[in-house]
């Protein structure tokens, strides 16, 4: 999703890089890159983040507990939703662009001196760039989202970080991580390091759990998975959640039960580096319950109700489908776009239960299913759909006056949610 904007040099210069660069067996090309611009990396803290899916919603929770206890707080997470810059953040705010255009032109500097330098990955451009930013501005913790996997993402190439994260773990990019729910656990479980205090997030398959307490074991890395049956579950809707874990109360206002699982993670990870990092209780409680995530259940529009959702995947569609369970209002409409490369008819029969009329849209990715398609799949998984007429925003407007009283729903991809924000954003 690289930003359309010619006037901006740092990002012709990170678009010159393809997507995903040439494939990598080790971490040996993105050392040697930042090895030339003095290992920026090493001066800082990370907590690391993994998963298939909840990693962005981890991430922004960790960010919002460390800035509350008054942290100074790098946030890199990815894809971007409305402008490059917002994968790059500090204490919340994107990265300025003449601190992008400065850190783009170290870059490109070392860069030019490689004779490989068309095998970079924009990913790898980018992790330099924030590493660098990060280092330079002193932050005091860096939460560290992964890309793609684990072993071989890019921002492996950090050595100790204080604590590593795995979320669920799913069927995603089965063509780069393997085709078993073992092989994509073991690229995942790729970010513990030695000595390193891991969580992996509960409800996960036990192959998954196996995996990563394998490696675990083999890193003396304590592994702690949080305790379901220490979860009171009092209050769980479209807007968010009350719980009490471990006897303790918290809120979460980003809406699903799922995310009650990822703070749970985020509360365990931070007990378990708190003899250093001593974040206070109540830091804690206020970080969870201010954490937002774009894409994620974004209520666009409260009454009548809009929510905007970037779930892509099986696992991703079943929590929205959750979510969709503790939601009152009916009926349900949703305006749908997928990418063909995911698992689409597995996706879409979570959800299909909960949807009264799914309206199909294309357009918002060179990998998007065909509108016509896509409604083809929903009809044959048992959905009722139709090509919408109309674009996805334009589409879901119509929804929402004809159906003031129920929910109105567009999901099935990130790059969707980045169309519709940023139409949003152009009115």
């Amino acid at each position: 999703m690289i930003e359309n904007t010619k006037d901006i040099d740092e990002l012709e210069f990170i678009n010159s890089f393809s997507h995903s660069g040439k494939p990598v067996k080790d971490l040996s090309r993105i050392k040697a890159l930042l090895s030339d611009l003095g290992d920026p990396q090493d001066s800082l803290k990370f907590v690391h983040i993994a998963g298939t899916n909840g990693k962005g919603s981890m991430a922004q929770m960790f960010s919002e507990v460390f800035q509350c206890a008054g942290l100074k707080t790098g946030l890199f997470t990815s894809p971007y939703i409305i402008s490059y810059t917002d994968r790059i953040k500090i204490n919340g705010i994107d990265i300025p662009k003449p601190a992008l255009a400065k850190m783009a032109k170290r870059v490109k500097a070392v860069t030019d001196m490689h004779c490989d330098r068309e095998n970079f990955s924009q990913f790898e451009i980018t992790t330099a760039i924030a590493f660098l930013y990060f280092a330079e501005e002193n932050c005091d913790i860096v939460v560290l989202e992964t890309g793609l996997g684990g072993l071989l993402d890019s921002t492996n190439v950090i050595k100790t970080p204080i604590l590593t994260v795995i979320g669920s773990v799913d069927f995603d990019h089965t063509a780069i991580l393997g085709d078993t729910l073992e092989k994509i656990a073991y690229q995942k479980a790729g970010i513990i390091k030695p000595h390193c205090p891991c969580v992996l997030s509960a409800g996960n398959d036990m192959k998954v759990i196996r995996t990563v307490r394998e490696q675990a074991v083999k890193n003396l890395s304590q592994l702690v998975i949080p305790d379901i049956n220490q979860l009171k579950l009092i209050s769980c809707d479209v807007f968010g959640s009350k719980f009490e874990f471990k006897g303790q109360p918290y809120e979460v206002t980003m809406g699903g039960a799922h995310q009650v699982l990822n703070a749970m993670s985020v509360i365990n990870g931070i007990r378990l580096i708190n003899d250093t990092m001593k974040i206070p209780k109540d830091k804690i409680f206020e970080g969870i319950k201010k954490a937002q995530l774009q894409g994620r259940v974004q209520i666009l529009s409260r009454e009548p109700l809009l929510i905007l959702d970037g779930a892509h995947n099986p696992d991703g569609l079943s929590a929205l489908a959750g979510v969709l369970e503790h939601c009152e209002k009916r009926p349900c409409y949703v305006v749908m776009g997928m990418c063909r490369d995911k698992n689409i008819t597995e996706a879409v029969k979570k959800i299909i239960p909960y949807v009264d009329k799914f309206y199909t849209v294309d357009g918002f990715s060179d990998r998007a299913e065909t509108a016509s398609d896509l409604a083809d799949i929903i009809t044959n998984a048992g959905g009722r759909a139709e090509q919408s007429p109309k674009p996805a925003l334009e589409m879901a407007r119509q929804l929402i006056s004809e159906n003031p009283h129920g929910v109105n729903l567009i999901c099935g991809s990130l790059f969707l949610c980045a169309q519709v924000l940023n139409e949003m954003k152009d009115i």
